[in-house]
């Protein structure tokens, strides 16, 4: 049986972080991902100041921020009464960090990918079953993948998205259903948009759409609304030229021009169409979400609809947290200590996340709730008044987060680490 120090299950941003965060501290990581390369659905994200501190204690910020474009205002559109406002991102940095970043999806997986040894993440890898064992007291995870291979952790990390094995085997609820759906595009304009570098969003009744360059050639957009069975069924969510025609003709037909013109340029590679799911709050202050040497961080942990766009920063924040507690067990004990410590290290991280990240999606849902549902005209006058105009910038205010520092554990300090 092959035997590991860590084995995270899932090559995407919340695998790629723990793999860098955990490298950072001198552990050694095997990242196992099922796809057959970096998974770069969604195109683009955008990244709040409190994913840039996280990515500066990955080390990895200033692969990016060269490249970025940074939002300091959102101009939102109401559909119905033309009617154009303006909602603006906090004026004063938090600890140096201003605003909203767009980055490409596969340029971050890229970065983060640099930092770890080539041959530590394995493509094509299907986790099929998760089992404890014991020995000489200590606790160990061995994974069983659908080839027919076994290996042997001191702990295993679950960062398999939404749909989440390890979750499941922790006894975490399901993720459910909001009845929504998201769609995901990027417009490519090789003679370049001409549009100000702006964040850009239309709202209407039980939908909302955005967009953003990326650069002066690409713009990221994305829709989500409540929309008919019809429209989700399985053959549009695979077929590219049905989910732009389903968007220009049906779900964003009363849209302005602009935006319809963005969704026209979009490379067809990158659309995506799928439901927005989310994990009960209460399950993440009440569930387990660790046991023994085995947690879970991401979306495996956390999934959340993005009205808030915390999905991704959330996920980085997990793993520069993670990497803390596991790094300063290894200043402790001069070793990574498998078993009982290891697990109380673990622990500690789950009680540090699970208040922080059960917020943020409850306040993602409600902000989602008051950005679409509803046509009275109170709900107007609380979306259009009260939450753009007075609530907006306090929501972001909220979402600012500092993870914290990774401690330097060097391999010439006084102690001898065992990896």
């Amino acid at each position: 049986m092959e035997e590991q120090d860590v084995v995270i299950v899932g090559g995407g941003i919340a695998g790629l972080a723990t793999a860098v965060a955990l490298k950072r501290v001198g552990v050694g990581a095997l990242v196992l991902e099922k796809s057959e390369g970096l998974r770069a659905t969604g195109t683009s994200l955008g990244l709040g100041p409190n994913a840039w501190l996280a990515l500066n204690a990955l080390g990895v910020a200033s692969k990016l921020t060269a490249t970025c474009t940074t939002f300091t205002k959102r101009k939102i559109t109401n559909i119905d009464t033309g009617a154009i406002q303006e909602s603006y991102y906090p004026a004063n940095p938090y600890k140096g960090q201003h605003g909203l970043r767009v980055v490409h999806r596969k340029a971050l997986l890229e970065a983060l990918a640099e930092e770890v040894p080539i041959d530590s993440i394995r493509f094509s890898s299907k986790l099929k079953s998760i089992e404890n064992q014991t020995q000489e007291g200590s606790s160990f995870a061995v994974i069983h993948m659908e080839d027919g291979a076994s290996i042997k952790a001191k702990a295993l990390i679950g960062c398999d998205g939404v749909h989440s094995v390890v979750a499941r085997w922790l006894g975490l609820t399901a993720p459910v259903n909001t009845g929504r759906w998201a769609v995901r595009g990027l417009a490519v304009f090789p003679d370049g948009h001409g549009l100000n570098l702006e964040f850009r969003q239309f709202v209407t009744i039980g939908r909302r759409a955005d967009f953003a360059p990326v650069n002066d050639n690409e713009i990221y957009w994305f829709l989500v609304g409540k929309f008919s069975s019809k429209a989700g069924e399985d053959h549009i969510a695979h077929d590219p030229e049905m989910i732009k025609r389903e968007i220009t003709d049906n779900l964003a037909k009363d849209f302005p021009p602009l935006y319809l013109r963005v969704v026209q340029h979009s490379d067809l590679s990158t659309l995506t169409w799928a439901p927005l799911m989310f994990r009960f709050p209460w399950d993440l202050i009440f569930g387990n979400l660790s046991k023994g040497s085995v947690t879970v961080a991401g979306d495996a942990m956390h999934p959340m609809i993005p009205e808030l766009g915390q999905g991704g920063c959330a996920a980085l924040e997990d793993a520069v947290v993670l990497g803390r507690h596991i790094g300063n067990l290894i200043i402790r004990n001069k070793r990574l200590v498998a078993g009982e410590p290891l697990a109380g290290a673990l622990e500690r991280y789950t009680k540090e996340r699970r208040w922080r990240v059960a917020s943020l999606i409850t306040v993602s849902y409600l902000s989602g709730w008051v950005q679409q549902d509803g046509s009275g005209w109170w709900m107007k006058f609380f979306r259009d008044v009260i939450f753009y105009r007075l609530l907006f910038t306090r929501i972001f205010n909220f979402i600012h987060y500092d993870c914290g520092e990774l401690p330097c554990v060097s391999s010439n300090s006084p102690y001898q680490l065992e990896n």
